[in-house]
């Protein structure tokens, strides 16, 4: 019954949901050029022959399944991905390989999604994590398309609420034809939701290539930082920064050269950051302004500079961990062997971090004090840093089999694609 009355009223609010998505276009949320998109209006002509479709909510989830979209083109299938932000529209365009297509993904309204479907006539549906909508995963199932859950994620506040609507999230999951969680307790409460075929075959997030970076940038920092102590705090929200900034300031003075690199986790930020800590009386330098890494704290405010700083830095905070919950993922930094510390806030990787204590490749400060406390550790004893270093490569090779597994799980289906003239 929920089911059918969220379908109609998805259908009668289209003229809502036009003002909605007008007044988010006007706050920078939605791209005003492919706007249409958002509405089922496809972008570019459907290209000839077999065409997976793989969906991502956002940046994070849109770069876990990069892996997947280069193994799906060796196969010679056409690859269709959508994302629903701004942010990850910008970041598919530098990452996805040219011979891949980016959409919007449309709005949940019958109308949009079957325009959608008509135009671009999947042959199999790749969605991930949770971001579920109704219609459109109806839709996929009832014109026989294959539909499967990868990088399934269920937490355990979300089974709690999804437990209050049983019949409407045991009626979405049994679309998937198959539901591969990210951890073995995400496969487990999505069976408890009524998913079929529930499995745990790794994290593709721990498959997916170290971060890229301009090769002449990063020894142009080199040649500024020179032997200059460094850390880096990685995508940080608000609220942290002004802990970051307190640990600098009691770091400088054990470390008076000590250089500070702070990437918001929302470039849009960098101003508004820059005037908080200047407000607190630390020197701040941004990295948008085209200012270089000099005294106090930089602030790297830029899209896609991740892999970067993570090269340059030997030390990284995980932003998002101490004030904020959830975490940010940290096995990115490991696998470019820096250091890594996060907060006791890290309910977004429940496998991988006490994975990560157990092997040494990373490091939990439980408040402010912890963190000075561990960064000034690291910076006065160059033979911890290595092994702290070396510990987090090396773990972070050894679980980087997941693509693998994945792909097998997959091969029936990709199989009957290959199969078909």
């Amino acid at each position: 019954m929920i089911h059918g009355l969220y379908r109609i009223a998805s259908h009668l609010l289209g003229p809502v949901l036009s003002v909605y998505l007008n007044r988010r276009m006007a706050r920078g949320k939605e791209d005003p050029v492919r706007f249409s998109e958002r509405m089922g209006v496809a972008g570019m002509a459907r290209p000839p022959g077999r065409l997976v479709w793989l969906h991502a909510a956002s940046v994070g989830e849109s770069l876990s399944l990069l892996p997947l979209v280069d193994c799906l083109l060796a196969r010679d299938l056409r690859v269709l991905m959508t994302t629903g932000t701004v942010t990850s529209a910008k970041l598919m365009a530098e990452r996805l390989p040219a011979s891949a297509i980016h959409q919007f993904v449309p709005v949940d309204r019958p109308a949009w999604v079957r325009r959608f479907l008509d135009h671009w006539r999947p042959d199999l549906v790749l969605w991930s994590e949770s971001d579920f909508w109704p219609n459109i995963l109806a839709q996929v199932k009832t014109r026989g398309v294959p539909l499967i859950l990868v990088q399934g994620r269920i937490s355990a506040k979300s089974l709690a609420g999804w437990q209050k609507a049983r019949g409407f999230i045991a009626t979405i999951l049994g679309h998937f034809d198959l539901c591969l969680g990210q951890t073995p307790d995400d496969a487990e409460r999505l069976r408890q939701l009524g998913g079929r075929d529930c499995r745990c075959l790794g994290n593709l997030k721990q498959s997916v290539p170290p971060l890229p970076c301009e090769t002449a940038e990063l020894d142009s920092l080199r040649r500024v930082v020179g032997e200059r102590p460094l850390w880096l705090a990685a995508s940080t929200h608000a609220g942290e920064e002004r802990i970051v900034a307190r640990v600098h300031a009691h770091l400088v003075q054990r470390f008076p050269a000590l250089l500070t690199v702070m990437v918001p986790r929302h470039p849009h930020r960098g101003v508004e950051v820059q005037n908080e800590l200047k407000a607190m009386g630390m020197t701040c330098h941004l990295r948008s302004a085209g200012e270089v890494p000099a005294d106090g704290i930089y602030v790297a405010d830029t899209m896609g500079e991740l892999g970067l700083f993570y090269r340059l830095a030997p030390i990284v905070f995980m932003g998002k961990s101490l004030s904020v919950e959830g975490g940010q993922n940290p096995f990115e930094p490991a696998r470019l062997g820096a250091a890594v510390l996060f907060g006791p806030r890290m309910s977004n990787f429940p496998d991988m971090v006490p994975s990560m204590l157990e092997s040494g490749a990373g490091e939990m400060v439980v408040d402010e004090g912890d963190l000075v406390r561990a960064v000034a550790a690291l910076l006065a004893d160059p033979a911890l840093l290595a092994r702290r270093r070396a510990a987090a490569q090396a773990w972070s090779e050894a679980e980087a089999g997941a693509l693998d597994a994945v792909m097998q799980a997959l091969s029936p289906w990709l199989e009957s694609l290959d199969a078909r003239p």
